[in-house]
């Protein structure tokens, strides 16, 4: 089974970078995309129900999360979300949002005297304040981008929704969203229930 998954996995990761170079080349961009190799990686964990992206274009999906997709427009739909995370450089933007909470967390202190150190409600607030909001923005961006990319490739952009939903049947317990990096998936699914018919009339 895990074969015919992985070449799943392929087809799919193929159509969508095809998608999203046309998405680029339309824009006049195609240069964004010329230090990416795609490559797909099918990780055998069948407890682990998440994909993940690295620079480049390195995309793997856990066995896991296949259970979730459920068919090939499911599939495509994480796929064009973690894509879109690659092409939006949203892990090169958080080093760089860290090192710059890090550099003004600091200087803040030095001008309170060590008042903002001396307490441990600080990384808290920071985090709060600053790192889950902009956290968040960047998944609705790739979930935004995701559905672009899975549209123009052909896919029925409706799995889009229906991965989250059959997520949220499979969550234990779910944050609140003030309190996560993720939107929280009631939020999350009605997002991309609104943005279908705008996303159909741009790029089918």
């Amino acid at each position: 089974k895990s074969g015919s998954e992985y070449v799943a996995l392929n087809e799919v990761g193929k159509k969508v970078t095809s998608s999203v170079e046309e998405y680029f080349n339309d824009m006049g961009q195609s240069d964004k995309l010329k230090n990416y190799d795609w490559e797909f990686i099918l990780i055998d964990d069948k407890e682990t129900l998440n994909a993940w992206c690295m620079p480049g274009g390195k995309i793997a999906f856990y066995t896991g999360i296949l259970d979730i997709t459920s068919n090939v427009d499911g599939l495509a739909s994480v796929m064009g979300h973690e894509i879109a995370h690659a092409v939006a450089k949203h892990s090169l933007e958080r080093a760089s949002q860290a090192l710059a909470i890090n550099v003004g967390t600091t200087l803040l202190d030095i001008a309170l005297e060590g008042a903002l150190s001396s307490t441990s409600a600080d990384d808290y607030l920071v985090n709060l304040g600053i790192s889950l909001p902009f956290n968040r923005l960047q998944e609705s961006e790739a979930d935004y981008l995701g559905l672009a990319f899975m549209t123009m490739a052909k896919y029925d952009n409706n799995e889009a929704f229906k991965v989250w939903e059959r997520m949220t049947e499979n969550q234990k317990g779910i944050t609140p969203e003030f309190l996560s990096t993720h939107p929280s998936p009631k939020n999350r699914i009605q997002k991309i229930k609104n943005w279908i018919p705008e996303v159909n009339a741009r790029f089918s």
